[in-house]
């Protein structure tokens, strides 16, 4: 579902570290770490656009999901890992 979302528009939005998404991030994604979320949300775009985060075990994507939910956002969906994003086509 989640590639599905970003092949139709969603953004897909890396919360770990800077360092962590120099060492491999999925390709597309934005890269604001969880704990600069809060400030950084106008990087996001409009609250109408779906999001599809995701870190490296699920917690921190976890944290941001509820955050961009209390903060307006429609429609959050969370990848967890890196690892569960499907290969191929």
């Amino acid at each position: 579902e989640g590639r599905a979302l970003v092949q139709g528009g969603a953004l897909l939005l890396d919360v770990r570290s800077p360092e962590e998404f120099a060492a491999g991030h999925l390709d597309g994604a934005l890269n604001v770490p969880v704990g600069e979320l809060e400030q950084r949300l106008a990087e996001l775009g409009p609250r109408e656009r779906p999001v599809v985060v995701y870190c490296r075990s699920g917690a921190r994507s976890s944290r941001a999901r509820s955050l961009l939910l209390a903060k307006g956002w429609q429609r959050v969906e969370n990848l967890g890992s890196q690892g569960n994003w499907p290969q191929g086509p």
